[in-house]
């Protein structure tokens, strides 16, 4: 995928985080939970930002595994918002399945450059 549109798409999924926080009924967990998600998920975009400003493969991995594990705690945050029950279901699944996704294509960048690196 081009670092233009995962630039936009992680933008977007940030901006899909924030609309999910400000969601969540007002309650002292959800505030907590909340801040989180928004640390996390809007990291995932901030932080892409500088992988696609890496000057080397190894800073690269360093700064794209950043991504990967906000990423991931990101889809936590939105698993624990399911399992409360907090939200309706269909809005969670559009995001946790974009989450998911994400998580995936950062994954494979990852094995791809360790790959290239490794040979």
């Amino acid at each position: 995928m081009m670092t233009e549109e995962m630039k936009l798409r992680t933008k977007k999924f940030s901006l899909m985080v924030i609309d999910l926080a400000e969601k969540l009924p007002n309650l002292s967990a959800c505030r907590v939970i909340a801040n989180q998600i928004i640390r996390s998920g809007t990291s995932v975009g901030a932080n892409y930002r500088a992988v696609c400003r890496a000057r080397s493969d190894k800073e690269f991995i360093s700064k794209m595994n950043i991504v990967l594990e906000e990423s991931d705690e990101t889809l936590f945050w939105i698993e624990i918002i399911i399992e409360k029950n907090w939200i309706e279901r269909p809005i969670l699944e559009i995001i946790w399945k974009e989450a998911n996704e994400l998580t995936a294509i950062f994954v494979s960048s990852l094995k791809t450059v360790n790959k290239r690196i490794n040979n």
